[in-house]
């Protein structure tokens, strides 16, 4: 499956959802730092619900055991996006395939809850955890498996390494968010303000 441009990036409904999930949960569970300031990720298994997309209007029951492999997920997934961000597409590759075979992602069509058959990318089976691992490692897999496999990367700012996906035409997005954008453009205006008026009291009268 090839995505299309038009305008931005378009990834296709469930892989684009698996993609942008997948983005969700390394910024949300995942330590570090965030728009110029360290980050906790929550513990609590109601909060984790919530960074999952509801199914025929209900939300996801999350229990304590699985936001503790949705953590982990994250931490996996990060990988992926750190790697593809330095250009180790092998490396990037190599992490995604070990996720595939974790989860025992496959392809099968289902219909359950009076819906018509659909494509689910996780054996049926599969608990909560492993299902979201099936998604979104095929969501990924997809992503290198293009020509926009660059997309995926980490935020360019400083005290920020939240990931992001570059849905623009020209793909030359490098942080996260409007905030860290404009954080990182106030500093450069206060910078290029100090050099000149260092510059000017160094002028001799």
């Amino acid at each position: 499956m090839r995505w299309s441009v038009t305008g931005q990036v378009n990834f296709g409904s469930h892989l684009d959802a698996a993609i942008t999930i997948a983005a969700r949960l390394v910024n949300d569970l995942t330590p570090g730092q965030a728009r110029g300031r360290d980050y906790t990720p929550p513990e609590d298994a109601a909060a984790i619900s919530h960074l999952l997309p509801p199914e025929d209007g209900v939300q996801p029951q999350v229990t304590p055991a699985d936001a503790a492999a949705l953590s982990a997920l994250a931490t996996q997934l990060r990988v992926v996006f750190a790697r593809v961000d330095r250009r180790d597409m092998d490396g990037a590759a190599a992490q995604i395939n070990a996720l595939l075979t974790a989860s025992g992602a496959r392809p099968v069509l289902a219909r359950h809850d009076g819906q018509r058959w659909h494509l689910h990318y996780h054996p049926m089976e599969a608990g909560l955890a492993l299902s979201w691992t099936a998604i979104c490692a095929t969501g990924l897999a997809t992503a290198l498996d293009s020509e926009y496999a660059d997309r995926l990367g980490v935020c360019n700012a400083e005290s920020c390494d939240r990931v992001f996906v570059d849905t623009s035409r020209n793909g030359t997005r490098r942080f996260c968010s409007v905030s860290c954008q404009n954080r990182i453009k106030a500093a450069a205006f206060r910078q290029r303000q100090h050099a000149k008026a260092g510059e000017g009291r160094g002028t001799p009268r």
